[in-house]
C-alpha cells in the first residue's frame, strides 16, 4: 500500500532542533517562516538530499563513480520519500550560445520542423527554389565562358573526424585518381595520412574539363557519376577564379546559380559548423575594442589622460614615452585636446603606424635605450592582449574597453544565409524565435501547410505548442526564444524549469521549489498557482518554500518554522491547514496573514522635489525593450520601480542607470551606447548595487571579515600585554597566513579526506580541534575569550561582549540592526542565504561614513524575506535615505511599494508590449491610475490598511 505521509523523525541538519513531523503526500505543502529559520534546510538539505542519495545508492558502483555522492543528512528516520526533483533559484548557463529556446528544447523541435516542412528560398534573390536534375546542371555549366577550366567534385565526407582510410581505398578500387582534402587536391597514389581527431572534408575529383562545343555527352556522364557518388550533390571548382559552385538534386536557384544543401536539423543549429554563421561561429555578435571607451572624453588632452587604458600608474612611464615619441615624429602638441588633433594623428594613436617606424626612447633606470620600431596602436594592442593572455584579470581589465556589435555576416541571426532562407509561412527560424512566446503561439495557429507538409508538421507543432503554453502558463509569455539564458533572473530560470517538469507529465515525484513567485507580478501569480496545482493533480507531492501570501493561502498543508532565525529557529511552530495557522499565537506568519501584524503605510512621506536639477534624468533609453524612455529619478528619497514581469525594469535601472553611472565614475566619462543620456550626475558621488550574490565564494570568508569587524578585534588582541610581550602583531590572529594559524589544517579547522566511490569526508582537525589557530595564539585572551571563542559568538553575544569598544561595537550594531543578530562572526559566507548576504552588505554600507550623495540600487531585495524581515529591511533603507542618500528599488512586493516615496511603473505589458512609462508619482497617485496593473493591486492594499 502506498504511504500517505512523509515521516520525518529527528532532523538535526544545520539549525534544526531534532524536529519530527509528518507531511501529507500528493498535496501542495508550503514551508514558511522567518529568513534563516531552517525552511530550506528541511526542504533541500534534508528531504531532497536524502531522496537524491537513495536514488544514487540504487545505481551500480560503476555508475556512481560518474554521478558523485551526496552526504547523508543528519536525520534519524525518513519514510515515504518519492524520487525527488529540486527546482531551485539557480542562475542559468552564462554560455552565450545558450538561449531560452535551447534550454527548453523548443528550438530543437523548431529545427526539426524547418528541416522536414520548410520551404527553401534563394539566399540572394529570395525566390523559392526547386531541385536540379542532371540535365539542369549540365545546361548551367555549358553556359559558362568557352575555354574556362572546371573541375567536377563529388563531396563524400563533410566535416567529419577520422582517418577515412576505407574511403580512400574504395575510391582507388573504383579507378579515381585524385581527391580534394580540406581544399587541397592530392593524388590517391600518394600516402595519405589524416589526423584522427580533426574534422576533414573530402571531395572526389570526378573529371577535369574545358568548356567547349561538343562537351555535352562527356559532361553528362561525369555529372551523373558525381551526383551518384555524393548522393545528390556536386561541387564545381573553377581554378582560374577559385570559385566553388554547388549543385544539388535537392534545391537550387537557376537565376542566381545558387544551390542549398539538403535540409537537415544540423543546418539550423548555430552550435554546428554546418549551420553556424562562419563570421561569428554562431554567437551572433563580435566583441571589439570601442574607440568611445578608449577615449571617453575627447575634450581633454593626452597629457591629462585622454587615453583611458593608459590611465594606470604602472603604465604611466610606458605610455608617456610612446606619446613623446609620436609627438616628436609627427609634430603635434600633447597639451591639445584629443578632438583638436588631426584625424590622421588620432588614427595613428589608436590604430598604429603600420609599417612606418618611430624613434622610441625607452628609459630604463639611468640608461636611455633608443629603438626604431612601428607603433602597434592602442586598439590593436588591447585586441592582442585580450586574445593572447591567460590571465582572467587582464581579460577583465581589457574587457572594460570592449563592446559587442551584431555580427556583420549574419546581423545577429547566428546562422548561415542558406539556413535563414528556409521559411515556413513568412517566417525564417530566427525570425520565429525573435517573437515573444505569446506572439509565437498566435502565429503558429495561422500557418497554412499543404497536405503532405501538414501530415509531417502536425506532431512537431503539437509538441512545440504544448511547451510554449506551459511557459505562458507560468507567466513567461513575454520572453522570446532567442533571449540569452544568461540574462534571465533566478525566478525566470526557475519557472522555465518548472514548465519543463509539467511538460514531462511525471507522476509520483516529490517536487521541491524555492520561492517560485520571485520576480512575478501579482497579476501573474494566479497562473503560477494553477501550475503548481496541476503538478499536484498529476499525482505528485509539491513542497514550496515560500513567503507569498497567495501561495500560502492556496496550500493544502502549511509548515511554519521558527520562532526566530539561526540559533533562535529550527523548531516547528505549526503544521496543518491554513485556517489553523491564522489562529496560531506563536506564529509570526499567521499574525501577518491574519492582519494582527502588518507593515504600516508611512503617515508622512518624504517630499519629492519637482525641479529637474534635483534628480537624475535618463533620456531616450532604448536598451532591450525600452521604447525611448525619458524619466527622472528624484534624489534624497526611496524610489520603487514596478511593472509586470518583462516590462523593462531591470533594463532601465540595472542596464541603463547603474551601468552608465558606474562607467562614468570609473572612467571619468559616460558612454552613450544605449542611445541615451543621464543628466544630474554632479549631484551624486558614487553608485552601489546591493544584490543577493554571496559575500564570498570560499569557506574562509565570513561576516567578520566582510564587514571589517575582524580587523579591530585582531588589533585589540595584538595590543594586549601578553601579545606585546611575545612580539605578536595583528597578522598573528589571521587564519589565512602562516604564523598564528594551525598548519595541520592550514586554518580551515577541518581536513578533507577523499573517498573512492563515496563522498569526500571532512573531519575536524585533531591538532586545533576545529579552532583554526595554533595553541600559542589561543593562549592570548581578552576577558577570558580567545580569537576562536570570539569567532564562535553570535553577533548578539559579541555586541554585549564588546560594548565598551566603540570601533567593534559600532560595526556589530549595524549587523544587529539589519536583523542578523543570530549569525556567528565566523560563519562561512557560503552558508548564508541570498537575503542574509544582502543584509550583510547593507550593514557594511551603514557602518561607513555617509556622504549623503550615494545612489543605492537594489533588485528585488525582498527575495527570501519574511514580512518581519521586510520590516527590518525597510528600516535600514530608511536610515540610508534619512542620511541624504538616494535608494532605487526594483520590486513587486506591495509592502515595499506602499512605503516608497516615489513609484515609477513600467509596462503596460511585458516584452514588446512594455518598455514604456505607465505612471509615476506617489503610491496613492499610482493606485489611482486605471491603466496600471500595479496600481490595481496597490489600491487594494492601501484600502485594506486604511480600513
Amino acid at each position: 500500500m502506498e504511504p500517505q505521509v512523509i515521516r520525518i523523525r529527528g532532523a538535526r541538519m544545520h539549525n534544526l532542533k531534532n524536529i519530527s513531523v509528518d507531511l501529507p503526500r500528493n498535496k501542495l505543502v508550503v514551508f514558511t517562516g522567518l529568513s534563516g529559520s531552517g525552511k530550506s534546510t528541511l526542504a533541500f538539505d534534508t528531504l531532497y538530499a536524502e531522496g537524491q542519495r537513495r536514488y544514487v545508492e540504487s545505481l551500480s558502483t560503476y555508475a556512481r563513480q560518474f554521478l558523485g555522492q551526496m552526504d547523508k543528512p543528519d536525520v534519524d528516520l525518513l519514510e515515504g520519500l518519492s524520487p525527488a526533483v529540486s527546482i531551485e533559484q539557480k542562475t542559468t548557463s552564462k554560455n552565450p550560445r545558450s538561449t531560452v529556446g535551447t534550454v527548453t528544447e523548443i528550438y530543437d523541435h523548431l529545427r526539426l520542423l524547418f528541416a522536414r516542412a520548410g520551404q527553401p528560398h534563394c539566399p540572394k534573390c529570395g525566390d523559392p527554389i526547386r531541385s536540379q536534375s542532371v540535365e539542369d546542371m549540365v545546361d548551367i555549366l555549358l553556359q559558362r565562358t568557352t575555354g574556362e577550366k572546371i573541375i567536377l567534385l563529388a563531396p563524400v565526407v563533410l566535416g567529419k573526424k577520422g582517418r577515412h582510410e576505407q574511403i580512400f581505398q574504395q575510391l582507388r578500387k573504383e579507378g579515381f585518381v585524385r581527391v580534394r582534402i580540406n581544399g587541397e587536391i592530392v593524388s590517391l597514389s600518394a600516402d595519405i595520412s589524416l589526423e584522427k581527431n580533426k574534422r576533414h572534408t573530402i571531395e572526389v575529383v570526378v573529371d577535369r574539363l574545358i568548356i567547349k562545343p561538343g562537351l555535352r555527352r562527356r559532361l553528362d556522364e561525369s555529372v551523373s557519376t558525381a551526383v551518384r557518388l555524393s548522393e545528390g550533390t556536386m561541387l564545381t571548382y573553377f581554378p582560374e577564379t577559385g570559385e566553388d559552385l554547388l549543385f544539388s538534386e535537392s534545391a537550387a536557384c537557376h537565376r542566381c546559380s545558387v544551390s542549398v544543401p539538403n535540409l537537415s536539423t544540423q543546418l539550423f543549429s548555430f552550435n554546428n559548423p554546418q549551420g553556424a554563421c562562419p563570421v561569428c561561429s554562431g554567437l551572433g555578435a563580435n566583441q571589439f575594442v570601442d574607440e568611445r571607451l578608449v577615449v571617453p572624453d575627447e575634450s581633454i588632452s593626452l597629457n591629462e589622460g585622454a587615453i583611458a587604458p593608459w590611465n594606470r600608474r604602472k603604465l604611466a612611464t610606458y605610455s608617456s614615452q610612446w606619446l613623446d615619441a609620436l609627438s616628436r615624429h609627427y609634430g603635434f602638441d600633447l597639451n591639445n585636446s584629443f578632438k583638436e588633433l588631426p584625424g590622421d594623428i588620432q588614427k595613428k594613436i589608436l590604430h598604429g603606424t603600420g609599417r612606418e617606424k618611430i624613434e622610441f626612447h625607452h628609459q630604463r633606470g639611468r640608461r636611455t635605450l633608443v629603438s626604431t620600431i612601428p607603433f602597434e596602436g592602442i586598439i590593436p594592442r588591447l585586441n592582442r592582449l585580450f586574445r593572447e593572455t591567460s590571465s582572467n584579470r587582464v581579460r577583465e581589465e581589457v574587457g572594460r574597453f570592449m563592446n559587442e556589435q551584431p555580427c556583420p555576416g549574419c546581423h545577429g541571426a547566428r546562422l548561415k544565409p542558406e539556413a535563414l532562407a528556409v521559411r515556413i509561412g513568412r517566417w525564417s527560424i530566427m525570425e520565429m524565435t525573435g517573437l515573444s512566446i505569446d506572439q509565437l503561439i498566435c502565429e503558429l495557429d495561422t500557418i497554412k501547410f499543404d497536405p503532405r507538409q501538414a501530415f509531417i508538421a502536425q506532431p512537431i507543432l503539437k509538441e512545440v505548442q504544448e511547451r510554449l503554453s506551459f511557459l505562458r502558463g507560468v507567466g513567461l509569455g513575454y520572453l522570446s526564444l532567442d533571449r540569452k539564458a544568461g540574462t534571465l533572473s533566478g525566478g525566470e530560470a526557475q519557472r522555465i524549469r518548472l514548465a519543463s517538469q509539467i511538460g514531462s507529465r511525471l507522476a509520483g515525484v516529490l517536487y521541491i521549489l524555492d520561492e517560485p513567485s520571485i520576480g512575478l507580478h501579482q497579476r501573474d501569480n494566479n497562473k503560477l498557482i494553477k501550475t503548481l496545482l496541476s503538478l499536484r493533480d498529476l499525482g505528485n507531492t509539491v513542497i514550496v518554500v515560500e513567503h507569498d501570501t497567495d501561495t500560502i493561502a492556496t496550500a493544502d498543508h502549511v509548515l511554519d518554522i521558527g520562532p526566530g532565525a539561526g540559533v533562535h529557529g529550527g523548531e516547528i511552530l505549526y503544521s496543518g491547514n491554513v485556517a489553523g495557522l491564522l489562529d496560531c499565537p506563536e506564529s509570526l506568519t499567521g499574525a501577518y496573514l491574519s492582519g494582527r501584524l502588518s507593515i504600516a503605510v508611512p503617515k508622512k512621506r518624504r517630499r519629492v522635489k519637482k525641479a529637474k536639477a534635483s534628480g537624475l534624468v535618463v533620456k531616450n533609453a532604448s536598451v532591450n525593450n525600452l521604447q525611448q524612455v525619458t524619466i527622472r529619478f528624484p534624489l534624497g528619497v526611496m524610489t520603487c520601480v514596478t511593472g509586470v514581469s518583462g516590462s523593462g525594469k531591470s533594463s532601465l535601472v540595472i542596464e541603463t542607470l547603474f551601468k552608465e553611472i558606474r562607467r562614468y565614475f570609473q572612467d571619468g566619462g559616460c558612454r552613450w551606447g544605449a542611445k541615451g543620456k543621464i543628466t544630474g550626475l554632479e549631484n551624486i558621488d558614487k553608485v552601489i548595487d546591493i544584490d543577493q550574490s554571496p559575500i564570498g565564494r570560499t569557506p574562509r570568508s565570513n561576516p567578520a571579515t566582510y564587514t571589517g569587524v575582524l580587523t579591530p578585534i585582531r588589533e585589540l588582541l595584538a595590543r594586549l600585554p601578553e601579545s606585546r610581550a611575545r612580539g605578536y602583531k595583528i597578522g598573528r590572529f589571521s587564519f589565512n597566513i602562516k604564523g598564528g594559524r594551525c598548519e595541520t589544517c592550514e586554518g580551515d579547522g577541518v581536513i578533507r579526506i577523499a573517498m573512492h566511490f563515496l563522498p569526500d569526508i571532512y573531519v575536524t582537525c585533531e591538532r586545533c580541534l576545529g579552532k583554526r589557530y595554533n595553541q600559542e595564539t589561543l593562549e592570548i585572551k581578552y576577558r577570558g575569550k580567545n580569537i576562536a571563542d570570539i569567532l564562535a559568538m553570535t553577533v548578539e553575544e559579541a555586541l554585549d561582549f564588546f560594548q565598551n569598544i566603540p570601533p567593534i561595537k559600532n560595526r556589530l550594531q549595524t549587523v544587529f540592526d539589519v536583523g542578523l543578530g543570530y549569525i556567528t562572526l565566523g560563519q562561512s559566507s557560503v552558508t548564508l542565504s541570498g537575503g542574509e548576504a544582502q543584509r550583510v552588505k547593507l550593514a557594511r554600507e551603514l557602518s561607513r561614513r555617509s556622504t549623503g550623495k550615494t545612489l543605492y540600487i537594489l533588485d528585488e531585495p525582498t527575495t527570501g524575506l519574511h514580512p518581519a524581515d521586510i520590516q527590518h529591511l525597510l528600516t535600514v533603507l530608511g536610515r540610508l535615505v534619512d542620511s541624504g542618500n538616494t535608494v532605487v528599488v526594483i520590486e513587486h512586493n506591495l509592502d515595499v511599494i506602499k512605503t516608497a516615496d516615489y513609484v515609477i511603473d513600467l509596462g503596460p505589458e511585458g516584452g514588446d508590449g512594455g518598455g514604456r512609462i505607465v505612471v509615476c508619482g506617489s503610491p496613492e497617485e499610482v493606485a489611482s491610475c486605471p491603466d496600471s496593473y500595479t496600481g490595481m493591486f496597490l489600491k487594494q492594499t492601501l484600502a485594506e490598511k486604511s480600513g
